[in-house]
């Protein structure tokens, strides 16, 4: 089974992630930011992944160290069910739409990590989101998960659809890298 749970706490944050890779879909987030929840919900369905967040944090303080930790934990996390790496695709990718917006995605878990996006400069609120805060879920899982991940705002004008279409082309992609295609490691160096 292709699963971890990993919990970390530091004074700023707490967050525990219960992570299946092959799962359904079915997902329990519960943070302190609504719209963090949502976007996990998201990742979860699309990626048809089994998957618990709880977290707290000093959102009193900004909801930066909640959003980056629980990218954090993610990728803590998928670097542990996926193991040794034997028989995955390695590779995903994915353009997605969201009414106006258009994201694209695309993922290597290569045991690098590397965090790379262009947003086109686009700040602002959703609700009380501050919208860059994607960008450091997104670095925070590339790095703890050693992937290289690649993250291109296309189009785009409502933040709220730029920001779904973003979580929605990583779960695509997520799903088509962690496939199991064979059972051997995908690379002529013989690691990840």
């Amino acid at each position: 089974m292709r699963a971890s749970e990993v919990f970390r706490e530091t004074r700023e944050t707490k967050v525990l992630i219960t992570l299946d890779l092959d799962g359904s879909g079915v997902c329990e987030a519960v943070t302190p930011i609504g719209f963090l929840n949502h976007m996990i919900e998201t990742l979860a369905r699309h990626g048809r992944f089994n998957l618990k967040v709880e977290a707290e944090g000093d959102v009193n303080v900004s909801f930066h160290h909640t959003v980056e930790d629980c990218g954090i934990v993610l990728g803590q996390a998928f670097r542990e069910a996926l193991g040794d790496m034997k028989g995955i695709r390695r590779f995903g990718h994915a353009i997605v739409p969201m009414d106006e917006a258009l994201a694209l995605c695309a993922i290597d878990f290569s045991g690098r990590g590397l965090f790379y996006y262009e947003d086109r400069d686009l700040r602002g609120k959703i609700t009380e989101f501050d919208f860059e805060l994607i960008w450091e879920f997104f670095k925070g899982f590339a790095l703890e998960s050693r992937s290289t991940l690649h993250m291109k705002v296309l189009d785009g004008k409502i933040l709220h659809h730029i920001a779904e279409a973003c979580f929605k082309s990583f779960a695509l992609s997520l799903r088509s890298a962690v496939e199991l295609i064979g059972s051997e490691i995908p690379s002529t160096k013989g690691t990840l």
